[in-house]
């Protein structure tokens, strides 16, 4: 196993990204809004129904998608997930970094 600290830190790093395989891009969206109906218990403005939504930018667009009630929590944990794998991919590329610019002046590659 390699002595380097930030070559164990990375080596941790990249086995923890399999644990994010079911990640989904973008942004979710919890909504209160009104049906329109008259009767409902949302017409007096206070007691609004939720509505759960996927935000996502694919080729320069953003697309919205609607999420059904009961799937909105397990796509907000999924959509979380991303978020920690840009969080765990930008701490691997900043070890990376630091290694290659030691390597750059020392002329010798970490060990």
């Amino acid at each position: 196993m390699p002595s380097d600290p930030e070559l164990q830190l990375r080596g941790r790093l990249v086995r923890r990204l399999g644990a994010l395989r079911e990640m989904l891009p973008g942004s979710f969206v919890e909504r209160r809004r009104s049906c329109g109906k008259p009767q409902c218990r949302c017409a007096d403005g206070e007691h609004l129904h939720a509505q759960y939504q996927l935000s996502v930018r694919s080729e320069g667009k953003l697309k919205t998608y609607n999420v059904p009630a009961e799937q909105a929590a397990e796509v907000r944990r999924r959509v979380d997930l991303h978020r920690r794998f840009q969080q765990t991919a930008a701490r691997i590329a900043h070890l990376n970094l630091r290694r290659w610019l030691r390597l750059r002046k020392t002329g010798k590659p970490a060990q």
